[in-house]
């Protein structure tokens, strides 16, 4: 079958020839619809889990899916072949990712039911950019706050985030590097800042001089730049990296809860993400199609920066 991946840790992602997996005891094979395209699959594809889990190659890269229940393993019962599933695959060992034309996945792991109101193109955008921003909603308790600033909103993750953040009557401040601001309106922020014209600071003390209630920092990789949207929390709020740049115990000397979120992925987030699609509160915003053939130019893309929303990848 055709797949993308790389031959070796950093490697180049290239178009290749793999064999089509054979689902084992509880897993179930699928014909992918579609797959998304994450930073977490470059950066599993660089050495991320090495240590952590066995690598094989050549590696098959990516971890979002959307596809059609082909056939089942031994034991495997919770899907039916015609199924429509979605999901996020991280396999052991390591290599068995979604660019390809068929993926197999474990009953067990972060696979559900495929949204009812969505393409199988459009459902694989949602995965693990959706339930990053189910997440953060949890763990971050922002239900309890009324204002949210999210820099780096224009992003999966952002736009996912503040799509649940606005349905849970939270007012978002989305600061991004870019004219977003009709998007970002469309997705229920109420004030976006294109920090390339307008600084930060002035945009949110205007809006909120005692500060925001809440911070999710989606781009900020060290503490110095985390620490500049944090300052801008109020004393009693949160603020939440999402790329371990928070030092809880430096903010908490002045009142700021500091949380590094890491994603666990479920099946049972994949299940409420669905009911927030299909309920009409989220919408997954596609940026981008792109055949198979051309995810390793997707990938350079992608790490360039900049993207809006979600590209997905066509077998």
């Amino acid at each position: 079958m055709r797949a993308v991946g790389v031959r070796e840790t950093k490697g180049r992602p290239e178009l290749l020839e793999a064999a089509r997996p054979v689902p084992d005891e509880g897993e179930v094979l699928v014909k992918v619809g579609a797959a998304g395209i994450n930073p977490l699959d470059w950066k599993i594809a660089d050495g991320m889990l090495e240590g952590a889990l066995p690598y094989s190659f050549p590696l098959v890269m990516g971890v979002d899916f959307a596809g059609v229940v082909e056939s089942n393993g031994p034991q495997a019962r919770r899907f039916q072949p015609g199924d429509g599933v979605y999901g996020q695959v991280i396999s052991d060992p390591v290599g068995r990712g979604t660019w390809a034309e068929y993926v197999v996945v474990n009953e067990a792991a972060a696979v559900a039911a495929a949204p009812s109101s969505l393409s199988l193109t459009a459902a694989a955008a949602a995965p693990t950019a959706g339930m990053t921003a189910l997440g953060i909603i949890d763990v971050a308790a922002l239900r309890g706050y009324e204002s949210l600033l999210i820099i780096g909103a224009a992003g999966g993750v952002g736009s996912f985030l503040t799509q649940l953040a606005a349905a849970h009557d939270l007012r978002v401040v989305a600061a991004t590097h870019g004219h977003d601001e009709q998007r970002m309106a469309s997705f229920g922020a109420a004030l976006t800042v294109d920090v390339r014209e307008r600084a930060l600071v002035d945009a949110v003390r205007t809006e909120y001089p005692r500060g925001v209630d809440a911070l999710v920092d989606l781009a900020s990789a060290t503490p110095d730049a985390f620490d500049a949207g944090a300052a801008l929390v109020r004393d009693g709020g949160v603020a939440v990296s999402t790329l371990g740049a928070a030092t809880p115990d430096a903010l908490y000397e002045r009142g700021v809860e500091g949380l590094n979120f890491q994603l666990a992925a479920s099946a049972d987030l994949l299940v409420r993400l669905a009911q927030e699609i299909d309920g009409g509160r989220v919408t997954v915003p596609v940026e981008s199609e792109a055949p198979l053939e051309r995810g390793p130019d997707a990938v350079a893309r992608h790490r360039a920066g900049g993207n809006r929303g979600k590209t997905v990848l066509v077998p």
